[in-house]
């Protein structure tokens, strides 16, 4: 039975800079890199060496808790460069593209014949095991640990968020394929949520729960899509998987290939023309932007604006991601913005703002926080954009002073970082939400496994 979830906490951030729905293929790159940091929580032990000759899906490095779940390489080539950092720890792994890529073979496999551990195991070979997180936590799901249900977010509410249903368009059959896979490994449902007015290729998936979204964002988040449809409680675990990663999946079923392609977003307002390049995880920024980029002043952000992570010019795109944000810096000081009516900016506050008169004007914002960071201010606009039944100042200030108890109590187990992003765009203290959240679950899964 399907429910359909409407959301009326929120914010809807318009920016200009949207992705026009056109693809381009890029050429492959000269250079991919696979970023330990990509995936939380994980201490990487290497099985690859400066020099090694590796394919597409071959193995890199493994979880030093787990020695099932491999990290594959997204190209085949030559491991040019391990990056290291403080105390040797690997901050990245370079490999050198060939101008012909080959793949490893895992061989095509039928999941409707296969059992839950067979499917496990071909996930754990092929590496695409990565692609299930879980809750609590927000981190590569434990195998040892059975998950109640299964979630898949496909309603992209975000800032200039990719459109999935132009992403996906095409891949029915990858994407039911991956469906039967999955929902092999819970005695629950697989829960896939679209947007209320679109027409999604999951929409008419079969052995999976569909419910429609709408409201403003966070309403795509899938912590928001958890809580209406089937809430953790203490001791429960649910996984998540993208749309983007259910994809690799089901074409690593259907072909035997790990296949990291994907359908990226070029989305802000410094990029010449927004829209859609076909390019594999792990390339270089350079060769994505390449030619389409204004970059005097410019922060380029893997991901979208809320939630992304800054990236250089010369840096890699995420090994989760499928969109790059492009917006400017805002490096600097606005005289008397404090205290003069405001036309250009967005805010839940009506003082002196007036983005309420125009809700559908799309806006060309900054990075500027306009504001030193200072002690919480107690406002209580934290709830009118936090839809989940949970108190976000009482749950931050428990995270910023690590009592457990308290933070268990308060529904620390349900959320993610990104839940707070919201949260972190409208606080007048200036608070890093999203960093006190990160350490307060590490913290958590730390003392409380």
């Amino acid at each position: 039975m399907s429910k359909d979830i409407r959301i009326k906490k929120g914010l809807d951030i318009k920016l200009v800079g949207e992705a026009e729905k056109t693809t381009t293929k890029l050429p492959l790159s000269s250079v991919y890199a696979v970023k330990p940091e990509d995936f939380h929580g994980i201490t990487p032990k290497l099985t690859a060496k400066e020099g090694t000759e590796v394919k597409a899906g071959e193995s890199l490095f493994y979880s030093k808790s787990d020695e099932r779940i491999l990290f594959p390489s997204p190209v085949s080539g030559k491991v040019t460069e391990i990056i290291r950092g403080a105390r040797r720890k690997v901050l990245a792994i370079k490999i050198a593209a060939d101008s012909k890529q080959t793949y490893i073979d895992f061989d095509k496999k039928d999941a409707s014949k296969m059992s839950e551990q067979e499917v496990k195991n071909h996930l754990f070979a092929s590496g695409c095991w990565p692609f299930i997180k879980q809750r609590p936590y927000d981190v590569v799901a434990n195998p040892n640990q059975a998950p109640k249900s299964i979630f898949i977010s496909a309603y992209a509410s975000a800032p200039l968020a990719a459109d999935t249903s132009f992403t996906l368009a095409g891949k029915e059959e990858e994407l039911q394929v991956a469906v039967n896979a999955i929902s092999k490994l819970t005695e629950g449902s697989v829960h896939i949520a679209i947007g209320n007015d679109e027409i999604s290729p999951l929409a008419n998936l079969s052995g999976a729960e569909i419910h429609k979204v709408s409201g403003p964002h966070p309403s795509g988040n899938v912590s928001t899509q958890i809580a209406n449809i089937d809430p953790i409680n203490k001791g429960e675990v649910v996984w998540v998987v993208t749309p983007q990663d259910l994809l690799v999946i089901g074409e690593l079923f259907l072909t035997g290939k790990f296949n990291l392609e994907r359908t990226i977003a070029l989305t802000g307002s410094r990029f010449n023309n927004p829209h859609y390049v076909t390019a594999i995880a792990g390339a270089t920024v350079t060769d994505l932007v390449k030619g389409n980029l204004n970059n005097d002043n410019t922060r380029i952000i893997s991901g979208n604006v809320l939630s992304g992570k800054q990236v250089n010019e010369d840096g890699f795109f995420g090994f989760y991601d499928n969109q790059i944000t492009a917006i400017p810096e805002g490096d600097d000081y606005e005289f008397f913005g404090w205290n003069k009516p405001i036309f250009n900016k967005i805010s839940t506050s009506r003082a002196l703002t007036f983005s309420w008169l125009t809700p559908k004007k799309k806006y060309d914002l900054n990075t500027n926080t306009n504001g030193e960071h200072r002690a919480f201010v107690v406002t209580g606009s934290y709830e009118d954009v936090f839809p989940l039944d949970i108190y976000p100042m009482q749950l931050l200030k428990a995270f910023m002073y690590k009592d457990l108890d308290e933070m268990e109590a308060l529904g620390a187990y349900e959320i993610a970082p990104e839940d707070f992003a919201l949260t972190e765009f409208i606080c007048v203290s200036k608070q890093p939400h999203q960093k006190i959240i990160r350490e307060g679950l590490d913290l958590m899964r730390e003392e409380l496994g």
